[in-house]
């Protein structure tokens, strides 16, 4: 297991993403205990499926680090979803484009990273081919 830079930021922010998914879940905690929800059945399955996602992200940046590559899948993923949350947070009719673009500008870096992560973890594995 080889441990580099690349790997290690890139997961590093994959954890940075699932700790600030783990925020929004505690927020949302907050807001069942307080009351400020209009269907408590389903704010709690809304709860545990973001504490599910906090946890994966979580886990695909601990894999990236350690060089697993369904770490990096599963970031790449994770990217794409982001993105596709932005994009509807900045159109329609409650849009917030500063919100969108919040969103979008740590999501795209990863994107770019994870796909750099990739490509040397394909040159390595051609490389210790005999």
């Amino acid at each position: 297991m080889r441990y580099d830079l690349l790997s290690t930021l890139t997961g590093g922010l994959l954890i940075v993403e699932g700790a600030a998914i783990a925020v929004l879940a505690i927020a949302q905690g907050g807001a069942i205990i307080g009351g400020d929800t209009s269907a408590l059945e389903s704010a709690i399955a809304l709860l545990v499926l973001t504490v599910i996602g906090a946890a994966a992200v979580v886990a695909f940046g601990v894999a990236t680090i350690r060089g697993r590559s369904w770490g990096r899948s599963g970031g790449i993923v994770t990217q794409l979803l982001i993105l596709a949350v932005a994009g509807g947070a900045a159109t329609g009719v409650f849009a917030h484009p500063l919100l969108g673009l919040q969103l979008a500008i740590p999501a795209i870096i990863t994107l770019v990273l994870l796909f750099a992560a990739v490509r040397r973890a394909g040159r390595d594995a051609r490389a210790e081919r005999p």
